[in-house]
This record gives C-alpha cells, sequence and structure tokens, in this order.
C-alpha cells in the first residue's frame, strides 16, 4: 500500500504525523484530497462534499466499446427476471466477466446500481448474450450519469447525530431458486455512508421471513457502525432501523413465537435482543418512503430516479 489518507481535526497534528513518517518513510505529500484509488473528491461551495468517479466510468465505457453510446435513465428494466437458464451462451465470457468485475468498484460512490451489479454478478461462470445485453444496459445507464456521484453532507455538530438504517427485501425475486434479496442502507446524520444488496442463502418461507432476516443483517451492520463510532468517540442518538413490514416488525417487539417462525430463531433473537437493550427502535416505514427499495428490485424510471435523490446521489460537473 503505497497511497495513504490522512483526516484529522487538527492541521498541526497532521503536520507533525506527516513529518514523523517522513523521518522513516519517502513521502510525497500531495496536498488536500482531490483524487484517491479512482475516486474523484469535489468540496462544493456549501462545504458540502461530492464523490464520484467519472474517469473511471469513462474507462470502463471505452473497454466495452460503448463511450459513444446513448445515455438512458435507469439500468434495469423494471420487469427484468434474470435466469441462468439459455441456450444463447456467450461467445466471449471473459469480456463479460471483466466488464462486471469492475462494476463492482463502481458501487463504491454509486450505491443506486448495487442491485442491478448484484445480479449481473451471479451469471459470471455462464453468462448468456441475454445477460450480456443487460450489462450493456447498465452501462448505457452510466453512459447518461457519468458526473453522477454520492453527496456527503456538512454537519455542524457531531454531538448526539442520529443513526438510521432502512432495510428491505424481495421476497422470493429469483426465478431460478426463489431466494429473496435483502438490502439496507444506513444514515449517518443526513449522509449515506453504508449499502448492500445481497441474495439471502436460503429460501425464506414467508415475506415475514425473508423480511426478518433483512433485519438481521441491517442490524449487524448498524452495530458494527455503532462500534466504529465508539472509538472515534462520537455521540449518536439510538439508532432507529426502518422496516415496512409489520409482521417482522411485531416479531422484533414480541418474543412469543409460533410454528411458523422457529425455523428463522436466531434471527428473531438476534434483533429482539437489541430491542429489549434499547440499543435498537424498529419502526414501520411505508412502502413509497422505503428507501432500500432501490437495492432489492428492478424499478420503473420515475420511481428509480426519485429513490436515487432520496439516497443523496446528485450530478455535478466540476467546472
Amino acid at each position: 500500500m503505497d497511497d495513504i489518507i490522512l483526516i484529522g481535526s487538527s492541521a498541526p497534528f497532521i503536520q507533525k504525523l506527516i513529518l514523523t513518517l517522513n523521518a522513516s518513510f519517502a513521502l510525497k505529500h500531495l496536498g488536500s484530497l482531490d483524487y484517491f484509488l479512482g475516486i474523484e473528491v469535489h468540496r462544493l461551495s456549501s462545504g458540502n462534499i461530492h464523490l464520484s468517479q467519472s474517469k473511471y466510468i469513462r474507462e470502463l465505457l471505452s473497454r466495452a466499446n460503448m463511450l459513444e453510446a446513448k445515455g438512458i435513465s435507469s439500468p434495469m428494466v423494471s420487469s427484468n427476471k434474470m435466469s441462468k437458464f439459455g441456450t444463447d451462451t456467450m461467445s466471449n465470457p471473459q469480456a463479460y466477466r471483466s466488464i462486471v468485475g469492475a462494476l463492482q468498484y463502481l458501487t463504491i460512490t454509486r450505491p443506486e446500481i448495487a442491485y442491478s451489479v448484484n445480479k449481473v454478478c451471479q451469471f459470471m461462470a455462464n453468462p448468456l448474450e441475454t445477460h450480456w445485453r443487460d450489462v450493456k444496459r447498465l452501462l448505457r445507464y452510466l453512459r447518461g450519469s457519468i458526473h453522477f456521484g454520492l453527496l456527503l453532507q456538512l454537519v455542524v455538530s457531531i454531538s448526539n447525530i442520529s443513526l438510521k438504517v432502512y432495510c428491505d427485501t424481495g421476497w422470493g425475486s429469483d426465478p431460478d431458486d426463489r431466494r429473496s434479496t435483502s438490502g439496507y442502507c444506513v444514515f449517518l446524520g443526513p449522509n449515506l455512508i453504508s449499502w448492500c444488496s445481497k441474495k439471502q442463502n436460503r429460501v425464506a418461507r414467508s415475506s415475514t421471513e425473508a423480511e426478518y432476516r433483512s433485519m438481521a443483517l441491517a442490524t449487524t451492520e448498524l452495530m458494527w457502525v455503532q462500534s466504529l463510532l465508539k472509538e472515534l468517540q462520537v455521540s449518536f442518538q439510538t439508532p432507529t432501523l426502518f422496516c415496512d413490514n409489520l409482521s417482522a416488525i411485531s416479531l422484533s417487539h414480541n418474543p412469543v413465537l409460533h410454528s411458523r417462525t422457529k425455523h428463522m430463531e436466531l434471527d428473531i433473537h438476534f434483533v429482539r435482543e437489541k430491542v429489549c437493550n434499547k440499543d435498537l427502535c424498529v419502526c414501520h416505514v411505508t412502502t413509497d418512503n422505503q428507501l432500500t427499495n432501490i437495492l432489492t428490485k428492478p424499478l420503473s424510471t420515475s420511481r428509480f430516479c426519485s429513490m436515487r435523490s432520496s439516497l443523496t446521489i446528485i450530478d455535478f460537473q466540476p467546472p
């Protein structure tokens, strides 16, 4: 590792650390952060920071010979049901694997494509031409949104900052094995700091079970974020988890298990324990306000654009 970012609240201390490191290693001080491992950092006049990967996207489009492609408004058709079964085997699977592998790194600043990337990654072993068409649609979306990126807003005070997580599930959404897709997004104050779109490792027998597994996954990430904030001595409010499934929320508040939920007892007790200890508050959110929909299912163009804005993914073209 030869690239290092130094951050801190004391400029003299940072300068002292640089001098100390320079005494043992050959350092080249590049000044304020503006580019790091393919991630572009733009400071706005408001004090906010915009993170993007415009240069990385252009290079990726060039590799796929799609730099001149016409841009579109969404990465996936809302009715799309990708399947591993088909006879239109791709003649050059190495190209598919190369492009899709590169797309994974792009989700660092583009959480709105996490679901689409998650889906196309599931066909690495035997990609079909239909899968390649889905990848090209995703690349066309990136072509039309090259300068989009994640906005990190300035927080005046970090004392008792809010910590919220939204979780959702696309129940039985995979047509091949009927496994569900879990998703969550974690907000520290107004800023999105962590997100995930992941296929569950077993078939859920009900939407409640699928949603509860998603809650357990989100709670695990929330506990990690909490431990990090405590180590950094940042005070925060009791975390709130938002879910749009009333049955799953009821289970988190009620320890009584009936026959239909015994097989998911571990996840129930894990989340329930956090609720009982007042380490977590579980609340209901309407489907229309469920920000994690973008991470668990394909959406219509208007719905997708609305969710993208809610995740503070904005267009910014530096002068």
